[in-house]
């Protein structure tokens, strides 16, 4: 009688057989196992010392003294991890605080002037970026874990507050700012930082490329003093331009831009003298948008002085009454132009904005702490966790909505920032401001500001992946087309989600459509059809996976046995056995050999026993198992074990 029976030969790490093995040597290797089909399940296999040689890693005996050096340190308390201020503050010193004292002040000067900007891009006063400054900046020292970040307002979070929240009362921002906090607060708890990885690189840059472009159309008017409403039309744009504002705009970011390159010269000699000139010219640099702000303010105010404000013949930003924050709960609900406003109100006023905008912002301040972390080792978690509460701590000071800015972050590595204390004297510095020098706000004009929103988000603006994309991946090309065109027509959260969705769907098609590679080859003087996948396949590639091996069958006409590698089979389950099974049955009524390769024991068990099916790992002699079945009598088998 011929017994069916299960090939498992080959199965012995390279130079390791069995016959050279001693009988006590910590060496692990599978036996080649010849069963009853009959017989218990159980007894079926014998793997030696674990039931699945591949994902088993081998145990080795270490000294003492070696595992008690590379042993895992102890995780810090979780009170530790999340209050992070506890594990460093211990260790302050005076060298750190000076260095965090230079860095905050640097910031400060820095921060200030962006705030002013920002709010006026939302379409708020002044004040409300000057409470995200200050307040996003303090939490941050308690909570934060990336010395270099900076939570405060930012283009980004300007472009979709004014998207959501254009010609509404700044309640709802208010409001909003409490809201992203929440759903970024609930992103940390339950660590679903894993959202951010569906959003790719490509959609991502055009995101950003497109959010620049709006920034910029958005601010050219008040650059160039139009002071049209709506979107007017060529010939009016260029004949209600200002000729004062459009100096003084272009003035400012000539100067912008020119004071940006004083931190990339180069001196001939490295001497002394001109390390501590590269080192002036590199805070001016950094202090370029506080020093336009500064002089055109100053200009405006020696003007008035000589002869009134009405006299300015630029346009000034609005007027600030009183900037103090005081401390009070978000208006979840409030009167505005005789209409009662509740929080169902407000939710219908934000409609999606409430899911895009913490999103966004986490996914901006995740790359920003990536892009400055140390040793690779980043806690997302605990950095979502701690912009949640800067938004919402800022709700309760009227702020609006935060997230690190790259700018910022690049300013305070450059200035040598040590730890997260450095936002303490940020956030004094713009609470300084705030109680003296906001009468002196509305001095200031709106195409200076303009000059620096313009100046800071020109750079963003990146078509270079356009050409690259289009040669490397088509895909990638047209989800960065595609979400960069409708974030310019439709806006930006449409834009965010097209590059998604459209993502998603090419996920799904490779998913489903793996590609499968189908050759003839030669072993010894036995030719062989081999089968191997070049991408995972999942059970919804199972399908396409079937008809390979069909098609490879007729192609060469059932003429050699099939090699299948199963190495990128993920999550094998009764789907793949299925399929397996129906295949080896359709090649045995063509006397065809199956040889699945590389599949481990434990997936091994999932199948049943069939008579034209072998096992053969890569590292085993790969002839025997191309060679035919022979009948074998039961002692010249048990001669062969």
């Amino acid at each position: 009688m011929r017994w069916p029976r299960k090939h498992t030969f080959g199965l012995w790490p390279k130079g390791r057989r069995s016959s050279g093995t001693a009988a006590g040597q910590a060496q692990l290797a599978t036996v080649a196992t010849i069963y009853d089909p009959n017989c218990e399940e159980k007894e079926k296999y014998t793997a030696q010392n674990a039931d699945d040689y591949y994902s088993q890693a081998q145990t080795v005996n270490l000294d003492a003294d070696v595992a008690g050096k590379y042993t895992k340190p102890e995780e810090a308390h979780w009170l530790v991890r999340r209050i992070y201020f506890l594990s460093w503050i211990t260790s302050y010193d005076r060298e750190q605080a000076f260095a965090d004292l230079i860095a905050g002040i640097t910031l400060g000067l820095t921060i200030i002037p962006q705030s002013i900007a920002y709010a006026a891009l939302a379409g708020l006063s002044s004040e409300y970026g000057l409470y995200s400054a200050f307040i996003g900046s303090i939490i941050y020292v308690f909570f934060g874990t990336i010395p270099q970040v900076s939570i405060g307002p930012t283009s980004l979070m300007a472009i979709l507050t004014l998207q959501f929240c254009a010609d509404k009362p700044v309640q709802v921002v208010i409001v909003l700012a409490f809201l992203a906090g929440l759903v970024e607060l609930a992103m940390g708890v339950f660590q679903l930082g894993f959202i951010v990885s569906f959003i790719p690189a490509p959609v991502t840059k055009a995101f950003t490329s497109g959010t620049a472009v709006i920034v910029v159309f958005a601010q050219i008017k008040n650059l160039l003093g139009v002071r049209l409403k709506g979107f007017p039309s060529i010939a009016d744009f260029f004949t209600n331009i200002r000729p004062t504002d459009a100096v003084m705009g272009v003035f400012c970011m000539v100067v912008l831009l020119s004071l940006r390159l004083l931190s990339q010269v180069k001196f001939k000699q490295d001497t002394a003298v001109t390390r501590r000139l590269k080192k002036i010219l590199w805070y001016i640099s950094i202090s370029r948008n506080a020093l336009v702000v500064f002089f055109t303010g100053l200009l405006v105010f020696i003007w008035v002085k000589k002869s009134s404000i009405e006299a300015v013949p630029f346009a000034l930003s609005a007027k600030v009454s009183s900037a103090m924050p005081s401390f009070k709960l978000p208006p979840f609900a409030f009167e505005y132009q005789n209409r009662t406003y509740v929080f169902t109100d407000i939710l219908h006023e934000l409609g999606s904005g409430i899911v895009v905008v913490p999103i966004v912002a986490v996914l901006a301040n995740v790359a920003i702490a990536k892009a400055f972390v140390k040793d690779g080792n980043l806690d997302a978690s605990q950095e979502m966790l701690t912009l949640g509460l800067c938004n919402i701590a800022g709700s309760f000071f009227s702020a609006m909505p935060t997230c690190g800015a790259f700018t910022r972050s690049a300013v305070s590595q450059a200035s040598g920032v040590r730890t997260p204390m450095a936002g303490i004297y940020t956030g004094l510095i713009v609470l300084s401001a705030l109680s003296i020098l906001t009468p002196y706000f509305q001095y200031i004009p709106k195409a200076s500001l303009s000059a620096v929103l313009i100046a800071a988000v020109i750079f963003m603006i990146d078509l270079a992946p356009v050409k690259e994309l289009w040669q490397t991946n088509k895909k990638d090309f047209f989800s960065w087309v595609g979400s960069f065109i409708i974030c310019l027509v439709a806006g930006v959260e449409l834009g965010l989600l097209f590059g998604i969705v459209l993502s998603m769907i090419f996920i799904l098609l490779r998913l489903g459509n793996p590609k499968i590679e189908v050759s003839l080859k030669k072993h010894e003087s036995t030719y062989y059809v081999h089968v191997v996948p070049q991408s995972d396949i999942y059970y919804t590639g199972v399908d396409t996976l079937r008809a390979e091996l069909r098609a490879a069958c007729s192609l060469y006409h059932h003429d050699f046995p099939v090699i299948l590698d199963c190495a990128r089979f993920m999550q094998f389950d009764a789907t793949f056995s299925e399929m397996l099974i129906a295949v080896a049955k359709e090649m045995a009524a063509n006397d065809v050999l199956l040889i699945l390769q590389n599949m481990s024991l434990k997936v091994q068990q999932m199948l049943p026993v069939i008579s034209n099916v072998r096992f053969w790992h890569e590292d085993g002699d790969l002839s025997s198992h191309l060679q035919p079945e022979k009948e074998m009598a039961p002692p010249q088998l048990e001669a062969k074990v």
